[in-house]
C-alpha cells in the first residue's frame, strides 16, 4: 500500500514534535539524577495520569486485545480487566505510602523496609532482574508489535521496523529523562485515543461490516459478544473457559500476580509516577485518573476493530493471502488489527498510524527511563560507585537506556506471539503479589519472604514449562497451582526467619505512617508515635476501592451494553455506577 503525502506529514510531524521536547528539556533533566528519573518531584496529577495511561496505551496492546477477542470473544478481556480491582486498590491505599516513602525507585524501597544483607541482595538482584530482564523482554514484546505493524503498513522487514521505530524514541528518552516523556505523553494519549476511534468508525463503515447493527448481527461475531463468559459447567471446555477468562482472573489473578503496570500495591512505572507527583494528593489523582481512562474509556474502539476483523479476515488464511510477505513465524491473529488498518484512507491512515507510532514511543519511552533508573540508582550507585554524583548517575542512565533498546530490539526479531509474552509474564509472577500487599500492612513480612517467593514461583514455572510439559494440566490449573505453593513458601519461609530490625521497622513507620491494624506491635515499641491522622484508613480504603471498581465496571459494561443495542439494561448498570461514583465523591471528601 502506499502512504499519501499528508499521511508522511502527519508522521514525521509527530517525530519532530517528539524529538524537539526531548531537546528543549535536555539541559534541566540532565542537571541531577532527580530531575532525570523523577521530573524534580513536580509533576501535577493529570500529567501524570495522561502519562501512565499512555504508556500502557503501547503499540501491542490493540494487537493483544485483537488476539484476545478472535479467540476467546470480548469476555476473554477478563484477563486483564481483573487487574482493574489491584489498581483501585493501588488508589486508596498505596499511593499515598509511596509519595511518602520519598524514594527514587520502588527497589530502593527494598531498604527503607528490610534490613541486612538479605534486603541489599534484593535491591541489586531485582534491578538487574527486573530492570533490565523483565523489562526488555516487556520491550521486546511490544516491538514485536512494531515489527508486525510495520510489515503491514510499510511492507518493512522485521530489522526495518525496529531501527525506525527505536532510533528517535531512544533519542528523545536519553536527552529529556521522564520529564520529556511525560510531556510527550500528554501528547501521544490524545493522538492515540483519536486514531482508535477512527480506527473503529472506518471498520464499521465497510460494506461488509455494515455498522454496529451488522457488526453485532454478523454469525462470524454472534457468539463473540458475551461481556462474561457463560457459566457453563457442563462441558471440559466451558469449565475451562469459565476458569481461565472470569473465575481465576478476578478471584485471584489481580493481588496474587504481578504484571508491569499493574503490581499489587503499586510498583514498576507506576510507582515512579507516584513519586514524581507535586504531593500525596496528587500522587492519588494521578492514579485514579489512570485507572479510570484504562479500563473504562479505551477498551471498546479496540474491541470494535477486532470484532470487524472477524468479518474481513475471518481466518488466518485470509491475513495471509492479503499480506503473502509476512513470513510465517510472524503471522497470528494479533496480525489483524494492523490488517484493518489498511482499510482507512490518505490522511486518516497517517493519523492512525501516528497514534501507533505514539503508543510505541509512550511504552518504550517509559520502560526505559524506569530501567534505567534502576541501574543508575539501585544498581550502579548502590554497588559500583557509592560516592557517584547526579552527573554520572545521569551517564550511566543515559548509556543503559540505549543498550536496553539494542537488547530488546534483538530480542523482539525471535518472538512471534505477544499473547504467549503476557501468559509468560503472568506466570513469572504468580504468588509473589501478596507479598507486595502485604509488605505494606503487616510488620513481620521481610525480606527472606520476598526471596523465597520469588524463587519458589521461578522453580515452580521451569518445571511446569521444562521439566514436565505434559502435566496434562490446563494453564488457569498451573497459575492457581503455582499461587498457593509459592504463598505456602513465603509464609513458612517469614515466620522461620528473624523479622526486619526494629530501628528499620520504626524508621519506616515515621517515614509512611502505614495502616496501624498490623503495625501495632511496632507502634507499641516507638516512643513517639506519628500522629494517627496521617495513617491511610484501610478500612475506608477497601471500600473505596470497591466503589471505584463498582462504578469504572459499571460505565465499562453499560457502555457495551447500549453499544449492542440493549438500552435498558446499559441505562441501569449506568445508574449503578453513578450511585457508586457519587458514595465514592462523598467518602473520598472524608
Amino acid at each position: 500500500m502506499q502512504l499519501a503525502t499528508i499521511d508522511w506529514t502527519f508522521i514525521i510531524g509527530f517525530f519532530i514534535i517528539a524529538l524537539g521536547i526531548g531537546i528543549a528539556v535536555a539541559r534541566k533533566a540532565g542537571s541531577d539524577a532527580s530531575q532525570f528519573f523523577l521530573s524534580g518531584r513536580g509533576m501535577p496529577w493529570w500529567l501524570l495520569g495522561f502519562s501512565m495511561v499512555a504508556t500502557t496505551f503501547s503499540t501491542d496492546t490493540p494487537n493483544l486485545v485483537t488476539d484476545i477477542v478472535r479467540k476467546n470473544g470480548v469476555s476473554g478481556n477478563w484477563v486483564w480487566w481483573a487487574f482493574l480491582l489491584s489498581g483501585m486498590l493501588t488508589v486508596f491505599v498505596y499511593a499515598r505510602l509511596w509519595r511518602r516513602s520519598g524514594v527514587m525507585t520502588d527497589i530502593e524501597f527494598y531498604e527503607i523496609r528490610y534490613s541486612g544483607k538479605p534486603a541489599a541482595f534484593l535491591r541489586g538482584f531485582r534491578a538487574l532482574y527486573v530492570g533490565i530482564g523483565l523489562n526488555v523482554v516487556i520491550m521486546s514484546a511490544v516491538s514485536l508489535a512494531a515489527i508486525k505493524i510495520g510489515a503491514i503498513m510499510f511492507q518493512f522487514s522485521p530489522l526495518q521496523s525496529i531501527l525506525v521505530a527505536s532510533l528517535v524514541t531512544v533519542a528523545f528518552s536519553a536527552l529529556g529523562g521522564l520529564r520529556s516523556v511525560i510531556l510527550t505523553d500528554f501528547l501521544l494519549f490524545i493522538i492515540a485515543m483519536v486514531g482508535a476511534v477512527a480506527a473503529a468508525w472506518v471498520a464499521l463503515s465497510q460494506p461488509e461490516v455494515g455498522g454496529l447493527s451488522g457488526l453485532f448481527a454478523h454469525p462470524n461475531v454472534k457468539d463473540k459478544l458475551d461481556l462474561v463468559p457463560a457459566f457453563d459447567l457442563s462441558t471440559p471446555e466451558s469449565r475451562n473457559l469459565l476458569f481461565s477468562l472470569f473465575l481465576i482472573p478476578i478471584a485471584v489473578q489481580w493481588w496474587a500476580a504481578v504484571y508491569p503496570g499493574s503490581e499489587p500495591g503499586g510498583g514498576g512505572y507506576m510507582a515512579q509516577r507516584m513519586l514524581a507527583a507535586k504531593d500525596e494528593n496528587h500522587a492519588v489523582g494521578a492514579a485514579l485518573f489512570f485507572n479510570v481512562a484504562h479500563y473504562a474509556l479505551r477498551p471498546w474502539p479496540w474491541i470494535i476493530v477486532a470484532l470487524a476483523s472477524l468479518i474481513i479476515f475471518p481466518e488466518l488464511s485470509d491475513i495471509q493471502e492479503k499480506f503473502p510477505h509476512v513470513t510465517d513465524d510472524k503471522l497470528g491473529d494479533d496480525l489483524a488489527y494492523p490488517a484493518m488498518l489498511t482499510l482507512l484512507p490518505p490522511g486518516l491512515l497517517g493519523l492512525v498510524l501516528t497514534s501507533l507510532i505514539a503508543a510505541y514511543m509512550s511504552t518504550i519511552s517509559t520502560h526505559l527511563n524506569w530501567g534505567s533508573a534502576y541501574v543508575a540508582n539501585d544498581f550502579y550507585k548502590r554497588f559500583v560507585k557509592p560516592e557517584a554524583t547526579d552527573k554520572d548517575l545521569v551517564q550511566v542512565g543515559r548509556i543503559s537506556t540505549v543498550v536496553m533498546m539494542i537488547l530488546a530490539g534483538a530480542l523482539a526479531l525471535s518472538l512471534q506471539n505477544a499473547l504467549a509474552i503476557f501468559d509468560l509474564i503472568l506466570g513469572l509472577g504468580a504468588g509473589t503479589g501478596l507479598v507486595f500487599i502485604l509488605r505494606w500492612l503487616w510488620w513481620r513480612v521481610n525480606a527472606w519472604s520476598e526471596i523465597v517467593a520469588m524463587i519458589t514461583c521461578l522453580f515452580v514455572v521451569l518445571f511446569f514449562q521444562v521439566v514436565n510439559q505434559d502435566h496434562g494440566m490446563e494453564g488457569w490449573q498451573v497459575f492457581s497451582l503455582n499461587v498457593v505453593i509459592t504463598s505456602i513458601a513465603w509464609i513458612v519461609a517469614t515466620f522461620l526467619t528473624r523479622p526486619t530490625h526494629p530501628e528499620t521497622l520504626e524508621s519506616f513507620c515515621r517515614l509512611v505512617n502505614p495502616p496501624d491494624s498490623g503495625w501495632k506491635p511496632v507502634y507499641s515499641q516507638m516512643e513517639s508515635v506519628p500522629e494517627v491522622d496521617e495513617r491511610v484508613n484501610l478500612p475506608r480504603g477497601i471500600l473505596s476501592m470497591v466503589l471505584g471498581c463498582v462504578t469504572v465496571y459499571g460505565v465499562l459494561l453499560g457502555t457495551g451494553c447500549i453499544l449492542y443495542g440493549n438500552l435498558g439494561p446499559g441505562l441501569g448498570i449506568f445508574a449503578v455506577a453513578t450511585a457508586a461514583g457519587v458514595s465514592l465523591a462523598r467518602l473520598w471528601r472524608r
